[in-house]
């Protein structure tokens, strides 16, 4: 019994974040878990961002309004669930993912809550679990699944990893470097035959 766990931003989705700095010219919040391995120290720096320039959940959310899915992401992952089950597994936050998991068809996904308050200001984030990525693999296993993962960030690698098949996709060149055991791909024809190749 087989699971896929993909992430989200970068690999279904633009990121959401790079998204936003543009859009606010903010360009210091194009930093991602590609650049900082350690998520709470980013997002808490993010929120000092948000604070400091009087921005809220309204304005990201207007952002998000306007994302659509990466070219050729809705058939990648149409045609992975009809193979096999298929969990998003991201760091992001419910607040941010529900009109892209419209626009991806309404997939399952596991990601956290941010904490905001009545006036919109984002006070802070609540993570699922420690290592939420990780853990959540770990746990699909307990229960009988056999994993096969792919992301692009550091944040992706601990389910990689943990996984019986682990696949980069569009990642940087300095984690292709650093991670040469992983097959690295930049199209979602040649992930969806590696995955399948695991699968048969």
């Amino acid at each position: 019994m087989d699971v896929v766990c993909l992430d989200l931003e970068g690999v279904l989705v633009p990121e959401i974040w790079i998204a936003f700095a543009e859009e606010s010219g903010i360009p210091e919040l194009k930093k991602t878990t590609r650049d900082e391995p350690d998520y709470d120290k980013l997002m808490n720096w993010r929120l000092s961002v948000l604070k400091e320039h009087g921005l809220g959940l309204k304005e990201i959310q207007a952002t998000i309004a306007k994302i659509d899915p990466l070219p050729g992401a809705r058939e990648f992952l149409d045609a992975l669930r009809a193979e096999t089950q298929v969990i998003i597994i991201s760091d992001t936050f419910t607040q941010f993912a529900k009109p892209l998991m419209e626009k991806l068809g309404w997939p399952t996904i596991f990601c956290n809550e941010l904490v905001v308050a009545e006036n919109g200001e984002v006070t802070g984030f609540k993570m699922r679990c420690d290592k939420s990525k990780y853990t959540t693999v770990k746990a699909l296993q307990s229960c009988g699944f056999d994993t096969i993962a792919s992301g692009d960030s550091f944040n992706d690698l601990g389910m990689i990893e943990a996984s019986k098949a682990g696949f980069l996709f569009r990642t940087t060149e300095s984690i292709k470097a650093d991670y040469p055991q992983y097959e690295a791909f930049e199209e979602y024809d040649d992930l969806l035959h590696a995955i399948e190749k695991v699968l048969s």
